[in-house]
C-alpha cells in the first residue's frame, strides 16, 4: 500500500514538474490566452444570452394559454328578501383556461425577431474584435520577453569580454607596459557589468511575468520558445498600403460591428413605427363553476362541473388615436439613432484608415531605423577594435577604451530594439490584414 501511495506522489510530482518546466510557443500562447481570457468567456455568455433572446422573440408568434382555479367561502346571514335574512353558508368554485393571440401589431414581432437575430451577429463580431486585439497584446508581450532575453545575452557578453580584458591588463601590469590603476578601471568596469546583468534579468523577470498574467498562467516555472528573428528582412513589409485598407474596410470586426448597429438602428424605427398601428388578437375562454349552499340541494360536483361548463371568443382591434407623442417621439429618436450609427460608421472608418497609415509608415520608418542601427553596430565594432589595439599598446587609456565600450554595448541595445520593434510592425499590418498573428513569418 506504502508503495502505491509513493508511486501516486512521484507521478503527481513529475506531472507538475513538467507543467512547471513546459516551454511555451507564440502560438500556444495566443490559443491559450483565447481560450481562457475571462473577457472573452464573458463575450461567449453573452452569445448565450443572445441565443435565449431569439427563443423568446420566436415565442412571441405563439398564443398564450393560462389556466385559472378559483375557490370561495361565504359564511353569515344573506337577505333573501327585503327584511328577511337567513344564515346561509356557500361554497364557489370555478375553473377557467383562457388562450391568447396576436393577429397583427404592427409587424413588432416580425421585427423584434430579425433585431435578435442581429444581435447576436453583432455579439459575434465582437466577441471576434475581442479575440484579434488579446491575441495582438499577446504577441507583443512575447515579443519582448524575446527582446529581454538577447539585452540579458548582450549584458552577459559584454560581462565575459571585460573579464577576459581584465586578464590580459593583468598580464600587461605584470609586463610593465600598463600602469595597475588600469586594473581597477577594469574591475569598476566589471562592476557596471554586472549592474547591467542584474538590470536586464529583472526586466526580463518583468516581460515574462506580464506574459504570464496576461495569459492567466502561474509565473514560476513559465518560459516560452525563442524564435529566430535574427536577420529580419524587407520582405516582412508590404509595397502599398492600399491593399491592407481595401481588405480592412471590408472585413475587420469594428466595420461590420458599426454596419450591424445600422441595421439594428432602422429596425428600431420599423419597431417604434408599429406604436400607430392597430394591435388585433383574438382570444378564446373556457369556464365552469361549482355551487355549494347549505339552504340547496345542490347537484353533485361533476355535475354541476359538466352543467355550468361554457365557452366564449373574441376578437379584439386597439386602435392608437392619441398617446400623448410618445409614438412620435419614439420614432423621431430612432431616426436620429439612425444618423448617429451611420456617423459611428464613417468614424470607425476614418479610425481604421488612421490606425493602419500610421501602423505603415512606422513599420517603414522601423525597418530604416533597424538597417541604421545594423550600419551603426558594424562601425562601432570597428571602431572598438581599433580601440582595443591602441589600448594594449598603450596609445588609449582605460576611459577612452570604455567610452568605446559603451558605445558598442548601446549599438548592440539599439540593433536588438530596432529588430523588435521592426518585427512587431510588421505583425500589426498582418492583423489588418487579417493573417495569423501566432507565428513569425
Amino acid at each position: 500500500m506504502r508503495t502505491r501511495i509513493l508511486l501516486v506522489i512521484v507521478f503527481i510530482a513529475s506531472v507538475t514538474v513538467t507543467a512547471q518546466t513546459k516551454t511555451w510557443s507564440l502560438q500556444d500562447c495566443v490559443d491559450h490566452a483565447i481560450e481562457n481570457n475571462i473577457t472573452v468567456k464573458r463575450g461567449s455568455n453573452s452569445l448565450l444570452i443572445e441565443d435565449e433572446n431569439i427563443k423568446a422573440a420566436k415565442g412571441a408568434f405563439l398564443p398564450s394559454v393560462s389556466a385559472n382555479v378559483r375557490q370561495g367561502l361565504s359564511l353569515g346571514n344573506v337577505e333573501l328578501f327585503p327584511g328577511s335574512f337567513v344564515d346561509r353558508n356557500s361554497e364557489t368554485t370555478g375553473i377557467n383556461l383562457n388562450a391568447s393571440q396576436t393577429i397583427f401589431n404592427g409587424f413588432r414581432n416580425k421585427n423584434l425577431y430579425k433585431q435578435s437575430q442581429l444581435n447576436l451577429e453583432r455579439s459575434n463580431l465582437e466577441l471576434e474584435r475581442i479575440k484579434d486585439d488579446i491575441s495582438l497584446n499577446v504577441v507583443n508581450a512575447y515579443l519582448n520577453v524575446l527582446f529581454n532575453k538577447e539585452n540579458l545575452a548582450i549584458a552577459r557578453k559584454q560581462f565575459d569580454f571585460t573579464k577576459k580584458q581584465l586578464n590580459q591588463v593583468k598580464e600587461l601590469v605584470d609586463a610593465g607596459v600598463q600602469p595597475q590603476a588600469n586594473i581597477n578601471d577594469v574591475e569598476a568596469t566589471m562592476s557596471n557589468n554586472l549592474q547591467q546583468i542584474t538590470i536586464s534579468e529583472n526586466n526580463l523577470d518583468l516581460a515574462r511575468l506580464t506574459l504570464s498574467q496576461l495569459l492567466q498562467v502561474p509565473y514560476i516555472g513559465f518560459d516560452i520558445e525563442a524564435i529566430d528573428v535574427n536577420q529580419p528582412s524587407e520582405a516582412l513589409l508590404y509595397d502599398n498600403v492600399t491593399p491592407i485598407l481595401d481588405y480592412a474596410y471590408k472585413n475587420r470586426n469594428e466595420i461590420k460591428i458599426a454596419e450591424k448597429n445600422i441595421e439594428n438602428a432602422v429596425l428600431n424605427t420599423e419597431i417604434s413605427k408599429s406604436g400607430f398601428m392597430p394591435i388585433v388578437s383574438a382570444g378564446y375562454g373556457f369556464g365552469t363553476n361549482i355551487f355549494f349552499s347549505n339552504l340547496t340541494s345542490d347537484s353533485s360536483f361533476f355535475n354541476q362541473l359538466n352543467d355550468n361548463k361554457g365557452h366564449n371568443f373574441s376578437v379584439n382591434a386597439s386602435i392608437p388615436i392619441f398617446t400623448r407623442y410618445q409614438n412620435r417621439t419614439a420614432v423621431a429618436r430612432s431616426r436620429i439613432q439612425e444618423e448617429n450609427s451611420k456617423l459611428d460608421l464613417e468614424q470607425s472608418k476614418l479610425t481604421l484608415e488612421s490606425n493602419i497609415q500610421r501602423a505603415f509608415t512606422e513599420a517603414k520608418g522601423s525597418f530604416r531605423t533597424y538597417e541604421a542601427a545594423k550600419v551603426s553596430l558594424e562601425a562601432q565594432k570597428l571602431s572598438f577594435a581599433n580601440s582595443q589595439e591602441r589600448y594594449n599598446i598603450g596609445a588609449m587609456n582605460a576611459f577612452d577604451l570604455e567610452q568605446g565600450r559603451l558605445n558598442l554595448l548601446n549599438a548592440e541595445a539599439s540593433l536588438t530594439n530596432a529588430k523588435y520593434d521592426f518585427v512587431f510592425k510588421t505583425k500589426v499590418l498582418d492583423f489588418y490584414l487579417g493573417k495569423p498573428i501566432g507565428t513569425v513569418r
